[in-house]
């Protein structure tokens, strides 16, 4: 039988990124077990969202090694195709 009860040492990234107007806006959210630990908003300009995503991705990565006890680091995006 499958175990579907959530891991307490699962990061899970959350990320979005979109442009209107030549600015770029990244969205990015990490949670762990069932708490928002962070939310992170960047606008940047004359970049790609490939370029706006891959920095989000690393990013978040980087501030979820981090966190204590974290065993897993599960990333849901938009723009998996990119990565």
């Amino acid at each position: 039988m499958l175990n579907t009860s959530p891991d307490p040492s699962t990061v899970i990234i959350v990320s979005n990124v979109s442009i209107k107007n030549n600015i770029t806006i990244s969205i990015a959210h990490i949670h762990l077990f069932n708490s928002l630990l962070k939310k992170t908003l960047h606008h940047t300009s004359n970049v790609t969202t490939m370029e706006v995503e891959l920095f989000t991705i690393r990013c978040k990565i980087n501030q979820a090694i981090q966190i204590p006890g974290t065993s897993h680091i599960m990333i849901i995006t938009d723009a998996l195709h990119i990565v």
